[in-house]
């Protein structure tokens, strides 16, 4: 059996449970997290997701996005997402959450109430395969600039959590 979505009111309450091609096919509001890995220069590292991806295969994303579980703790989630797919853990935080909607490809939709965590890292990641095609550690500043140039090398979400995320670094800086 697949691993149950959790489906969320717009305050985070929990719903009900469904199955992750279910919940994407319907456009069911489900939580999320998105991870922003930071290195000692100011870089962010991004993964390309991998090909076979059921979704967005082959665009450029953060650094992990996964789903939380039915019966699994969200940290525990968290954790265990970011070694499975770059092959390294580090310390992660909790920033903040949105709420987004998005037509993909494939005839599914992303309605997710996203949690943000960051971290800092400064070595090379071990990425499965099967998830990431490729990585990079990029410059902040370039990555704003190059979402707004070329938005179609990147997944959805990216974008309005890249947003949120680098106003954060920037008060953090101040």
């Amino acid at each position: 059996m697949e691993q149950q979505l959790i489906l969320v009111d717009e305050q985070d309450q929990v719903i009900g449970y469904g199955e992750k091609m279910e919940v994407h096919e319907k456009a069911q509001l489900h939580r999320a997290f998105s991870i922003f890995v930071m290195n000692d220069k100011n870089e962010l590292l991004l993964q390309m997701r991998a090909v076979t991806k059921y979704h967005s295969g082959g665009l450029w994303a953060n650094t992990c996005c996964s789903h939380p579980i039915k019966g699994e703790d969200q940290m525990t989630t968290v954790n265990r997402r970011l070694m499975e797919e770059m092959g390294f853990s580090c310390e992660l935080m909790p920033l903040f959450s949105f709420i987004y909607k998005a037509k993909l490809d494939k005839g599914l939709t992303e309605h997710e109430l996203d949690h943000v965590y960051t971290g800092n890292y400064n070595g090379a990641p071990i990425p499965n395969p099967d998830e990431v095609g490729d990585w990079k550690w990029m410059n902040i500043e370039e990555l704003k600039k190059d979402l707004q140039e070329n938005p179609e090398n990147y997944v959805y979400w990216i974008k309005p959590a890249f947003d949120r995320f680098y106003n954060y670094q920037k008060k953090t800086l101040i």
